[in-house]
């Protein structure tokens, strides 16, 4: 359980005014001392997470925060602190307010509906019933949100269970039916051939999460897996049988595996897999088409989601650059963001490049999505970059039909710009 990626997980944040019993109440739903609890305000700090089974959910990643109200406290500090709490907005499946009768007021109405206009599944989690418990007449005043309350006790354990089945409740469709990678791409006992060459950047003796997490899928599927390194697909493909219903190649070596394949079998990257299942393909696919109208000094944004020490030939901060520049026929201007250090205005930016974003679950990804969209900033990743780049993207999007649709109405206006 404790190998499964962040990623993978219903991330459920918990919120409130400071010292309403946040870090009680997850200490008391985990049965850990995951928080440090006290009775006075602002213990918690920063962002502390803890991972869990939760059936029938499978694996939470619950986020204690620190009290949105702590930048009443005239400090700079109270300010960080709120700051880094609604960063969490940003990447959480479900929010948890937590109050007491005697704390809640407009702060709290106030959080409940930007969680609403968020789109954001929210439960009221109306803590301390032990010592205050809920009259009728407070119930009259909580009418638009009672029917989202539940009563609980973070001391007694008085309503924990029925707060995890209002979480069952309310937890994402898209979460509870998570689509696989490769689920409407595979057959049953038929072929996948996975080219993976060894990324210098995977722990050693392991393979990097997209490639393990196709191959999983492809079993789960109840398809079959050849795993081969680019300099052996030649005698792979000669010693089988039939030809593989599907060939996914590392991205960096997109051009070696186009060359290397039959045209009859679909070709497609992990990192396009994940374009799909972690944000959206066709946006990612007009994003790519925007590398048309790009100019030498435009301003290109190149997000990962995980930090890492770059090597001599990372694919983002090394390769695509010079793959751009060299396509661009001049330099271009390149920042670098990693992890939650996505900057806050896009405007100075032609296009964003995100990774893969194996280590980000969807809404994370689709909030830098609508980040770029409310801005005006075409939005791509990887995979989709590096194949426009190669001159094979048509041929990587042929298995998605919609995306690939985008992609060629969106070169049509791209040609049509003037001055292209």
């Amino acid at each position: 359980m404790q190998n499964t990626p962040k990623s993978l997980r219903l991330q459920i944040g918990i919120f409130g005014r400071r010292n309403v019993g946040k870090s009680a109440l997850l200490n008391a739903l985990t049965g850990q001392e995951v928080s440090i609890v006290a009775d006075y305000p602002g213990t918690t700090t920063d962002p502390v997470e803890k991972a869990m089974e939760m059936p029938p959910l499978g694996p939470v990643l619950w986020i204690d925060t620190a009290g949105l109200d702590d930048d009443e406290v005239i400090s700079a500090i109270g300010a960080l602190r709120t700051e880094r709490t609604r960063r969490v907005f940003e990447r959480i499946d479900m929010a948890l307010l937590v109050s007491t009768t005697d704390q809640w007021g407009r702060f709290e109405e106030d959080l409940f509906h930007e969680f609403q206009e968020r789109k954001i599944p929210v439960i009221v989690a109306m803590n301390k019933i032990d010592i205050a418990p809920i009259s009728d007449l407070f119930l009259e005043d909580f009418t638009e949100i009672k029917q989202k309350m539940v009563r609980v006790s973070a001391k007694t354990g008085e309503g924990l269970d029925e707060l995890k089945e209002a979480i069952v409740e309310l937890a994402p469709e898209d979460f509870l039916s998570s689509g696989g990678l490769l689920g409407d791409l595979v057959k049953p006992q038929k072929a996948v051939l996975l080219i993976t060459p060894v990324d210098s950047e995977a722990p050693k003796g392991r393979m990097i999460l997209p490639q393990a997490q196709a191959t999983r899928d492809a079993l789960d599927h109840d398809a079959y897996c050849i795993t081969a390194k680019e300099n052996a697909v030649a005698s792979a493909l000669a010693n089988m049988k039939e030809l593989p219903v599907l060939a996914i190649t590392d991205s960096r070596i997109f051009a070696a595996a186009d060359a290397l394949l039959p045209r009859e079998i679909p070709l497609t990257s992990f990192s396009i897999l994940l374009a799909r299942q972690k944000g959206d393909l066709a946006v990612c696919a007009v994003g790519a088409a925007a590398i048309a109208s790009l100019k030498p000094a435009s301003k290109i944004l190149i997000a990962e989601a995980c930090s890492h020490h770059a090597v001599e030939e990372d694919i983002g901060r090394v390769k695509i650059p010079q793959w751009l520049e060299k396509y661009v026929g001049g330099k271009l201007d390149f920042t670098f963001a990693q992890g939650a250090d996505f900057p806050k205005d896009l405007s100075p930016f032609k296009l964003v490049i995100h990774c893969g974003a194996c280590m980000f679950n969807r809404r994370a990804v689709l909030s830098r999505i609508l980040q770029c969209q409310k801005q005006q900033v075409p939005f791509t990743n990887y995979g989709v970059a590096i194949a426009f780049l190669h001159g094979i993207l048509e041929r990587a999007l042929t298995p998605f039909p919609d995306a690939l649709n985008h992609f060629l109405e969106a070169s049509k206006n791209n040609e049509c710009e003037p001055g292209d």
